[in-house]
């Protein structure tokens, strides 16, 4: 009761403290939104990709919401063990910048540098291929870090592979470290994801 009258009250951590802003910090963010542009002035696809993290799957708790009769809620599992789970999924996005489009591959396995390239060419072959029969090359834009860093050879590897495959060049720009939160995909498509 004393801490209440004093104002105090149980709060949680709130992420506001950035790295500092040099002179230089939006030239990386200029060089992605022009690429961007000049792709979508020819009519090629430039496209935001990114992985959320690892989800069990199975009956468990989430945030999301289904509609029921009252009384009748869904029950799930009490905790949150791989050992209750189906299996894992692991998601990862293409969303389309300009066409406010996306597309989620589901994992089961782990998140690596070839499941990455296979979402974008199961994107490509589902998805942009009908919309951009025409390109003449493909723009991803990409966190620097995880399965599509910009260090992993595997990367690199799989996305010379597509496209070869696929017969376009594909040209990548990889934000700078510790700003992922401005990758398109993180709140044009994976806030909604999250929400359920």
């Amino acid at each position: 009761m004393l801490l209440k009258e004093r104002d105090y009250s149980l709060q949680a951590n709130v992420k506001t403290k950035e790295g500092g802003s040099g002179p230089e910090r939006d030239a990386p963010f200029r060089y992605i939104n022009e690429q961007v542009k000049k792709f979508v002035v020819r009519g090629d696809p430039a496209i935001s990709v990114d992985t959320k993290k690892r989800e069990l799957v199975g009956d468990f708790k989430n945030q999301g919401k289904t509609g029921r009769k009252k009384g009748e809620a869904k029950e799930v599992n009490t905790y949150d063990f791989l050992s209750l789970a189906i299996g894992v999924g692991i998601p990862y996005g293409a969303y389309v910048i300009y066409r406010n489009e996306g597309f989620v591959n589901v994992g089961s396995s782990r998140d690596t540098s070839e499941f990455a390239v296979e979402s974008i060419r199961q994107w490509w072959h589902i998805l942009g291929k009908k919309h951009y029969q025409d390109a003449k090359g493909l723009l991803i834009c990409a966190d620097g870090g995880g399965s599509n860093g910009s260090r992993r050879r595997g990367w690199k590897f799989f996305l010379q592979e597509l496209a070869d495959q696929i017969e376009i060049p594909i040209s990548v720009c990889h934000f700078p470290p510790g700003t992922s939160k401005w990758n398109k995909i993180e709140h044009r498509m994976f806030s909604f994801i999250s929400m359920n």
